[in-house]
């Protein structure tokens, strides 16, 4: 009897093949990853030394969250796609302003609770996955990729805009390098050497930061072998109502994120996730809480930049993912080894990273081609959902954080201070509004402006 063949996302490619294009996604979330706690830590007044441990913790958790996503825990954890995780920036203003009313023993008790909430409700969040259909999801991607692109420049530019140094041209060329570089292996190389074009880029980008004076190997050299905070390494956890309440919003939005990034991950590869495989993967994220609150670490998310980077080199196989997940708690374990590529300039990964950003907001229009807009208010939804969406997004502080809401409650500016999260609330408003209440009546001015697509080109 002939066996099945293997599905591209279950294969197993030989190990050195596995091991680069592991390698290449950890290099592309690794700042990204270790923004939040440097931000965090920064912002709390936390000395250099417990930063290095917060940066080895979150280092450690996301590679364990990476692995459970690759491979899976029975029908419990994991959604068995090749899906990195990394600490989400949603966190970042909850835990400042938990840390500095509460101290760090409330944070870390807000996020454990926060965890247990996310498990409890990762199997009926999931239920709403038919509610995510291509006219919503395909409006979030876009909007998730486009409001990365502001990120993405602050590694280019610079963090703070009143700083002496900010968007040196210097720091612009070399990243503007990266991305010709990136161009030219996609349009002229072949084969795998093609699909570790990103990593090439970034390899390059580094040795041309060395003479320019961008790269500090000090810190090498001053990290140690070995080391990792212990358990509650703030003491034991404190839970504060108002703290745990933030936290809780902040899961809904992290699943509304991972929602999004999970589903196009799905769409790339050829495995659409069931309720169930959503279910996982969004459990997933709760137990990172858990275990972050535990470890002195951050709630993961879907990085969305690695879902650029399997929809940029068609490689689908989720064992690499789990080799980069492998290399994470590596680095979480052994500072010297984090700290190595720590060195790489920001500019360098920033070159890459806005264009695996973009990335996913392509992923997001490729979706958006299956929704027919002839002759209803589709064009109207997406329009007003990017609109608004993105509000927070374009009006920032100095440092990049954004400040539209500023003026109201902590609680609603945890909410309506991701783009994401206010994208995803309007689309899906909108479509149960247009297409779902009263969905039998059509807009005249649409239908005369909008005509209907020839019969031998329908709209999938």
């Amino acid at each position: 009897m002939p066996r099945t063949p293997k599905h591209p996302v279950d294969e197993l490619l030989p190990v050195g093949k596995t091991a680069l294009l592991g390698l290449q996604h950890m290099s592309i979330m690794y700042a990204g990853s270790v923004a939040v706690p440097l931000i965090v830590g920064s912002a709390l007044k936390l000395d250099e030394p417990t930063i290095g441990l917060l940066v080895n913790a979150d280092l450690l958790v996301a590679g364990i969250a990476t692995l459970i996503q690759s491979v899976g825990i029975g029908k419990i954890l994991g959604i068995r796609l090749p899906v990195v995780a990394g600490a989400t920036f949603s966190v970042v203003n909850p835990m400042i302003m938990i840390g500095a009313q509460y101290g760090m023993q409330a944070v870390y008790g807000a996020m454990i609770a926060s965890g247990v909430f996310g498990l409890l409700i990762a199997k009926p969040f999931a239920k709403m996955i038919r509610f995510f259909p291509p006219l919503v999801s395909g409006t979030l991607l876009a909007v998730i990729g486009i409001s990365l692109i502001g990120p993405g420049a602050a590694m280019i530019a610079g963090h703070d805009t009143g700083a002496p140094g900010y968007a040196a041209p210097s720091n612009i060329g070399l990243a503007f390098l990266v991305i010709a570089l990136l161009v030219l292996f996609t349009r002229f190389l072949r084969g795998f050497v093609s699909q570790i074009g990103p990593l090439l880029a970034v390899a390059i980008g580094l040795v041309v930061a060395i003479p320019m004076g961008l790269v500090h190997f000090a810190g090498v050299r001053e990290a140690s072998w070995f080391g990792l905070a212990s358990p509650f390494h703030f003491g034991p956890p404190e839970f504060q109502a108002a703290a745990i309440m933030s936290m809780c919003v902040v899961m809904l939005v992290t699943y509304t994120e991972s929602t999004a990034d999970l589903l196009a991950v799905g769409e790339i590869v050829g495995r659409k996730p069931t309720d169930s495989d959503l279910a996982r993967g969004l459990a997933t994220d709760g137990f990172s809480a858990v275990l972050g609150g535990v470890m002195n670490s951050f709630p993961d998310t879907a990085f969305a930049q690695n879902v650029g980077l399997v929809q940029m080199t068609g490689v689908r196989g989720r064992w690499v993912v789990a080799f980069a997940g492998g290399v994470l708690v590596v680095m979480g374990l052994v500072p010297k080894v984090g700290a190595f590529i720590a060195a790489v300039p920001e500019p360098v990964i920033g070159g890459v990273a806005v264009v695996m950003f973009a990335m996913v907001a392509a992923v997001g229009i490729q979706t958006l081609k299956k929704v027919e807009f002839s002759g209803n208010h589709n064009t109207f939804v997406v329009a007003v959902s990017i609109g608004v969406g993105m509000l927070p997004a374009v009006s920032l502080d100095q440092f990049g954080g954004s400040i539209f809401f500023k003026n109201f409650p902590d609680w609603l500016q945890i909410v309506c201070g991701s783009p994401i999260t206010i994208t995803a609330v309007v689309a899906f408003a909108l479509n149960l509004l247009f297409n779902h209440l009263g969905a039998s009546r059509r807009a005249p001015s649409d239908v005369a402006s909008d005509p209907a697509p020839p019969a031998e080109a329908p709209h999938a």
